[in-house]
């Protein structure tokens, strides 16, 4: 069994997540701001930790991450002003690295985007800059860091039935099932050889896809 924290545990992913962890047996804490959604978490499997990682410094961020195995990252400001998408996705997310350094826990799993690239060509008037921007310097955080880092950049989200199939670089928007992004997420953790790796992928074609171990090789 493994202690998996969850930042980000009411997301959409970290929800389909959760069960599968559980199922194998491991424990699932998901971090949430809002109490209100400790039934929902709590109704997958996970234990609710109720937390605000946009104010919380390394310190205390460590106190939480330490005594766990592994940190999954899939927190984000949701959009809204760039401020908060700086302040949680760039700035919360690189002091839980450091805290999770700072707390033993060296297992760290990343939930980036297909195009989080140092030219990922969104330029600086549009809207989505910030998270672009936010999104890569994160990643290179955790490259730099000393952690055992994945990062797993998927393509455009979509509610389409999982498939347990993916393709590694895809062309395009890479849309890929949340569901089987979680699954993705559930083998990485499971598997060293994701270890050091940035991982981009998408649904696929049905002739270019294969079973989620296979494409991450584990």
């Amino acid at each position: 069994m493994s202690r998996i924290l969850v930042f980000g545990g009411h997301g959409r992913i970290a929800l389909l997540l959760a069960p599968l962890l559980v199922e194998r047996g491991d424990e699932v804490t998901g971090v949430i701001r809002n109490p209100a959604h400790v039934a929902d978490v709590e109704g997958v499997g996970s234990k609710a930790l109720v937390a605000d990682v946009e104010s919380m410094d390394v310190e205390a961020l460590a106190e939480i991450i330490r005594g766990h195995d592994a940190v999954v990252w899939s927190a984000g400001a949701g959009g809204g002003s760039p401020e908060r998408t700086y302040a949680v996705d760039r700035d919360a997310a690189k002091r839980s690295m450091n805290a999770a350094e700072r707390a033993g826990v060296r297992r760290y799993v990343m939930v980036s985007w297909l195009g989080s690239t140092a030219d990922h060509g969104v330029p600086e008037d549009d809207s989505f800059f910030p998270y672009a921007d936010a999104k890569w310097a994160a990643d290179e955080h955790l490259r730099a860091s000393g952690l055992e880092g994945t990062i797993l950049a998927p393509g455009a989200l979509t509610f389409d039935e999982p498939t347990s199939r993916i393709q590694i670089d895809p062309t395009g928007r890479g849309a890929v099932s949340r569901a089987d992004v979680a699954a993705v997420i559930a083998a990485s953790l499971h598997g060293p050889c994701t270890i050091g790796r940035t991982i981009r992928f998408g649904n696929g074609d049905p002739a270019s896809a294969v079973p989620i171990a296979d494409a991450l090789g584990c």
